[in-house]
């Protein structure tokens, strides 16, 4: 959940700014098919739907990390 565009916020990770350690090291690309349809949403909404949509994503066998 950013209010930066997901490239960017990606781009910062991988440049080290703010870094996630996992994006950093295991990082390859975005998978725009996975968040287009979410972008952009409201903070309420994106603070609802995080929590789902991680469980849903790491049942599929996506790495997420959430704080």
């Amino acid at each position: 959940m950013t209010g930066l565009n997901p490239g960017l916020r990606f781009d910062k990770h991988k440049a080290g700014i703010q870094p996630n350690k996992f994006a950093q090291q295991f990082g390859l690309r975005l998978l725009p098919q996975l968040h287009e349809m979410y972008n952009p949403m409201p903070y309420d909404g994106a603070r609802e739907m995080e929590v789902e949509l991680a469980i849903s994503l790491r049942e599929a066998g996506y790495g997420v990390w959430r704080a």
